[in-house]
């Protein structure tokens, strides 16, 4: 899957979950500029993330993020 289209759709899941429909991610996103990802938020959009692509994420795995390109590389890795 190519690195474009999981971004596309990390955003996707981000803007339903977040209800933020006009939400734009980048590679550079942490939870600090993006309203209404705190922690309780974080494990639901893990949660979504892992149904959606069919994968688990180690927590370790969650653990090491610390922006989105981050997370779209460990997706990547497991897709």
């Amino acid at each position: 899957m190519e690195r474009n289209d999981i971004l596309k759709r990390v955003e996707e899941i981000f803007r339903e979950e977040l209800e933020q429909e006009n939400l734009v991610l980048t590679d550079d996103t942490t939870a600090e500029d993006v309203e209404g990802w705190d922690s309780l938020s974080h494990i639901q959009l893990v949660a979504a993330m892992e149904e959606s692509f069919g994968i688990e994420f180690k927590s370790r795995e969650i653990l090491s993020w610390d922006n989105v390109g981050d997370l779209i590389d460990c997706i990547q890795k497991k897709v």
